[in-house]
């Protein structure tokens, strides 16, 4: 049997067990939905979200779990708050917004190590595999500037390994398949007793994916562009008393077939390589109160092929090293930290300058109480190219019922400018200052044994954007919007819904010094989701409906793209204690879309899509 004939058959066998799920016997309830998860990416010590004044969203294992064979980047652009244009299905060349911000301004941390590409700027999402990621803690907006740094102004992501199961030795193995020729297999080993973890994974999907571009140069590029993606992870920790340390290493590596849209020569591929790793030791000297030292490295890089003859490499290397404090006092929690980054670029561009390094410091206080919760946060960096730059935060929630509780927030943030920004050649600007920003937000949060709904109103004011060619600091920008969201849960039944307005526009004054507005690109007006599902100790399913707005694929409203709605369906069905399936089904209604154009291509999107896994666990 061929591979190809043995994937559609196992999507064959697969899929109709899925459907049977619905006459799963019934029993007590599981947690579907965490109306109130612990997070530790806000202030850097854990916290209930209930207690945090900046918007948060937790995504647990148990969510990821029905994004079996897809990427990080798949995942992310599902979430509340979150805009995205994607140039020829999964793996191809993406970006996303958070409040207006693009991924630029969005710092993307891998087990408190940064990752992203130093010279686009971009963290490269597409290559991570969802399969090895345990847990995602998103943070909205620009509290996290005045804990993280540069290129925080738009919000922070923060993934985390898979780490040892809680309930002693276990191994899982996953086989799934799907449309386009989909396939995909991984394993993990994982190992915990009182004081170790211990969690070893490994995964590899591939396809023969789409046909990326609607409107081609060449008529020779309309074909199928594929990819094949290999990951591995490893976290081991260990306590012995009052001390505890571990590792946490996060590869990934990708082949990616793009259409070559400027000639009729053979596609353009593109072989990437990204991941963190880091050991970390921390010391628990009190009820709350600890010290930790880390030391991380994380890995960007990028080389594009046209035929055999490589046409770029671009690899982007970053080193840190933090100290972190957290000391309980009687009213609250003092933080305290200190970190030393260094960035260097190795490529094929002849840049004038290839490393800088930046050394930060931090203190803040958080408080949280039965009526009031407070954080206040200021940060100093000393940047070797752009030299010095300063930020705070401080917020205030108040708790006027024991289910009802008001709160604001105002944070300063600044972005780096990339070394493209600042390099390339003939298009680079080494006198480039950071972007800054002030923003503030204000919500009311309505929270019940069943349900948790938030309105939250932001703003954002953007000044030296880094726009032009070559770069120049020239631009400023204006960011209103409001987000609403509200999950519920009665017993096996879950339901939630939430709706995002944003008006982010560029304010640039013209040439005669005259106000001008126009709207920034790939930033919808409107996006909103809503799902019901079900929940049980051995069978879930979840329908998602999404609707997004038209918006602008470039400058000058010179592209737009439609707006278009996905109805999505996802499930996971507990055959025995060690046999599930999951079963995920895209774009039902098998909606044609496109949500980028760029130098006159317009690229597809998926149509309606399936994807089925099995996993054996031990």
């Amino acid at each position: 049997m061929s591979s190809i004939a043995l994937r559609r058959a196992i999507i064959l066998a697969l899929a109709p067990a899925s459907m049977l799920a619905a006459h799963a016997q019934t029993s007590e309830p599981t947690t579907a939905v965490e109306l109130d998860p612990m997070v530790v990416t806000v202030t850097k010590t854990p916290t209930k979200t209930s207690n945090l004044v900046a918007q948060t969203k937790v995504l647990t294992a148990k969510e990821l779990a029905h994004y079996q064979g897809q990427n990080l980047f798949d995942v992310i652009k599902n979430q509340a708050g979150i805009s995205s244009y994607n140039s020829g299905g999964t793996d191809k060349a993406s970006n996303f917004y958070m409040r207006g911000f693009d991924s630029k301004g969005i710092l993307v941390i891998i087990d408190g190590v940064r990752y992203g590409s130093l010279t686009t700027g971009q963290p490269a999402l597409g290559l991570l595999s969802a399969n090895e990621v345990e847990r995602v803690e998103i943070l909205y907006g620009a509290s996290g500037s005045s804990v993280y740094g540069a290129n925080a102004m738009g919000g922070v992501i923060q993934v985390f390994t898979k780490k040892g199961s809680a309930d002693g030795s276990k191994v899982a193995l996953t086989v799934g398949a799907g449309s386009h020729d989909s396939f995909n297999y991984g394993i993990s080993a994982g190992f915990a007793n009182e004081n170790t973890k211990l969690n070893l994974s490994a995964n590899h999907s591939e396809s023969d994916g789409i046909n990326t571009i609607v409107t081609p140069y060449h008529a020779q590029s309309r074909d199928e562009d594929g990819f094949e993606r290999q990951s591995a992870s490893l976290a081991l920790s260990h306590r012995a008393g009052q001390f505890e340390a571990g590792l946490n290493a996060l590869a990934s590596k990708a082949d990616v077939e793009y259409d070559n849209t400027w000639s009729d020569q053979s596609d353009i591929r593109d072989k990437q390589k990204g991941g963190a790793a880091s050991i970390y030791g921390t010391y628990h000297y009190g009820n709350g109160s600890d010290v930790k030292v880390q030391y991380g490295e994380s890995l960007d890089e990028s080389k594009n092929f046209a035929g055999a003859t490589m046409t770029g490499e671009y690899q982007s290397r970053q080193k840190q090293a933090n100290l972190s404090l957290t000391h309980a006092i009687g009213a609250g929690k003092i933080l305290a930290g200190a970190e030393h980054l260094k960035q260097e670029v190795e490529s094929s561009v002849a840049y004038a300058q290839t490393k800088r390094d930046n050394t930060g410091v931090y203190v803040g206080y958080q408080s949280t109480h039965d009526k009031l919760d407070a954080q206040a946060f200021v940060r100093y960096d000393d940047n070797s190219w752009y030299g010095e730059d300063t930020t705070y935060n401080a917020g205030l929630a108040y708790r006027i019922t024991p289910n009802l509780r008001v709160g604001a927030n105002y944070a300063t943030g600044f972005r780096a400018p990339t070394f493209n920004d600042l390099y390339w050649p003939g298009g680079g600007n080494p006198d480039l200052q950071p972007e800054t920003s002030k923003n503030s937000e204000a919500f009311i949060e309505l929270t019940g044994n069943h349900h948790k709904t938030r309105l939250t109103g932001y703003h954002s004011d953007v000044k030296d954007l880094i726009a032009g060619w070559p770069s120049k600091n020239i631009n400023k920008a204006k960011i209103t919007g409001a987000t609403i969201s509200s999950d519920w849960q009665f017993g096996h039944y879950l339901a939630g819904v939430s709706y995002d307005y944003q008006d982010a526009n560029d304010v640039t004054p013209n040439a005669l010094g005259e106000k001008t507005k126009s709207d920034l690109a790939f930033r919808p007006e409107h996006k909103g989701t809503a799902y019901v599902g079900y929940a049980h100790d051995d069978f879930n399913v979840r329908a998602e409906y999404q609707k997004v707005g038209s918006h602008y694929a470039g400058g000058n409203h010179s592209s737009k793209m439609q707006g278009y709605g996905l109805l999505n369906l996802s499930g996971t069905y507990e055959l025995t204690p060690h046999i599930s399936i999951t079963h995920r089904f895209n774009n039902i209604l098998n909606k044609k879309y496109t949500t980028n154009e760029s130098w006159g291509t317009r690229y597809n999107a998926d149509g309606a899509n399936v994807h089925t896994s099995v996993t054996f666990k031990y």
